[in-house]
């Protein structure tokens, strides 16, 4: 890795260590870290997520960073129920992926879902929530988007106890209109399935793995990441935030990448009730 690129790195996770020492011990923060790993926890939260991919493109040899801004937001509609609304904004650099040489950067194209869960688990302890996803097509640059709308199901099921989370997240998004001048794009019919695991101590320190596997029905091809996280709840000015750094590792890529090791930081600012 470049050492410009190793610098951003460590400039992102220093943080964790450094403000870790100001965290509030057990208790209420612990109950704060392990909501966070509930996708539809009653919990305003704002990530910033970056991520660092390479031996992408078609000599593999290209390299992508992007920042991913994922606001959730939940809205209570009824006694019972809340809508919660999880957006996916990713603002991207890319060297050499779309052709060798070739430098793009702007916004990518938003993932926008829409939850309808229950405010209480199953009397089994099971926290669901059902709805649609959108791919809205906000991408700045032609080679940064599919230049679709899309729509489908999106679904996640997950338990929490004893500090640890686990469930897995999945949706499912077929385009169905076409930007205009865009028409010899292929369509898109992409899943996307996140299972995951955590287990948050009483210090409010949360160790993660997941996958996030995608399927494109169309090219028939599959990325399979494997991400491995750690992340401690904080606060910085009174505020709760929480700083997560990890690596993953592409156990499966399509032909054009990414393969090898990538990088995550993330930092989440949160909104208790």
């Amino acid at each position: 890795m470049m050492p410009g690129r190793l610098l951003f790195l460590t400039s992102i996770l220093l943080p964790v260590a450094a403000l870790a020492q100001a965290a509030p011990p057990g208790g209420d923060a612990a109950d704060l870290a392990q909501k966070l790993s509930n996708p539809v926890a009653s919990l305003i939260s704002v990530p910033f997520q970056f991520n660092y991919d390479q031996g992408l493109g078609p000599g593999q040899d290209g390299h992508r960073l992007s920042m991913n801004l994922q606001p959730v937001v939940p809205v209570p509609i009824s006694d019972d129920w809340n809508m919660i609304s999880r957006t996916i904004l990713p603002v991207e650099r890319q060297v050499g992926v779309s052709a060798r040489g070739d430098d793009e950067f702007g916004l990518g194209d938003i993932t926008q879902s829409l939850f309808f869960s229950p405010k209480a688990p199953t009397a089994g302890g099971t926290i669901w929530g059902v709805g649609p996803a959108f791919l809205v097509p906000t991408a700045t640059d032609d080679k940064l988007g599919a230049k679709k709308w899309g729509v489908g199901p999106t679904i996640v099921v997950l338990r929490q106890a004893h500090g640890i989370t686990y469930g897995f997240l999945a949706n499912q998004i077929w385009s169905f209109a076409t930007v205009g001048g865009y028409h010899e794009r292929p369509p898109v019919s992409s899943l996307f399935l996140q299972p995951f695991v955590s287990y948050t101590t009483p210090t409010a320190w949360t160790y993660g793995v997941n996958l996030e596997s995608s399927y494109n029905w169309h090219a028939r091809e599959a990325s399979v990441p494997l991400n491995l996280t750690v992340g401690k709840l904080t606060k910085a000015a009174g505020m709760p935030i929480s700083f997560t750094g990890g690596v993953r590792y592409w156990l499966h890529g399509a032909d054009a990448g990414p393969h090898g090791w990538g990088f995550r930081a993330v930092i989440t600012l949160l909104f208790p009730e």
